[in-house]
């Protein structure tokens, strides 16, 4: 995570260098980073609580995503198996994590938690899961432009140290992992 800040910030070193706002874009750039580190440590939070219930459970976790909507918040749990899971499995996770929620109280004030299946358009969190599924179609948002734009949608072709690589049309882009915001799979029939 603070390999993606220090690049964010770097990259936008030339355009805050001068004029008459100068200063409040940065004042504000800065905030924005701290916003999204929160955010990815929330995940990391949750994360580390759900794992455990999700292990003693017989299930994978797969992955956490924490959405902050003013009041109320989303918190997503995606679980896996190796002949995946059902309806059953999904309600047995959130009555354990509802109970270490409510003893570890992670979250401030309202949220609703969500248990499911990855499904088939798979997010993928990790840069094992990315390794998975090279080959395969994916869709990549990052956090902010790389190259100037924000979203990839193409062909998953390789997983290199800590950047994923993604070919759309003719080009190849190397993705830092850090910058990626949101990823899934996409299905093909």
């Amino acid at each position: 995570m603070l390999s993606a800040v220090i690049w964010l910030i770097w990259s936008q070193v030339d355009r805050l260098r001068s004029g008459p706002s100068a200063h409040f874009l940065l004042v504000n750039f800065c905030g924005v980073l701290l916003e999204v580190a929160a955010l990815a440590g929330k995940d990391i939070q949750l994360t580390e609580l759900v794992a455990p219930v999700a292990e003693a459970l017989g299930v994978e976790l797969w992955g956490v995503e924490y959405i902050s909507q003013g009041k109320e918040s989303i918190v997503r749990i995606y679980i896996d198996g190796p002949d995946g899971v059902n309806v059953d499995d999904c309600a047995k996770v959130s009555r354990q994590v509802s109970s270490v929620f409510d003893v570890e109280d992670p979250i401030m004030g309202e949220y609703t938690l969500e248990v499911s299946s990855p499904g088939m358009e798979r997010p993928l969190f990790t840069l094992e899961q990315f390794g998975q599924y090279v080959g395969e179609k994916v869709k990549v948002r990052l956090r902010s432009p790389f190259d100037g734009r924000r979203n990839f949608a193409g062909q998953l072709t390789a997983v290199e140290g800590e950047d994923v690589v993604v070919a759309v049309d003719e080009d190849e882009y190397l993705l830092p992992f850090d910058l990626i915001d949101k990823a899934n799979v996409v299905p093909t029939f």
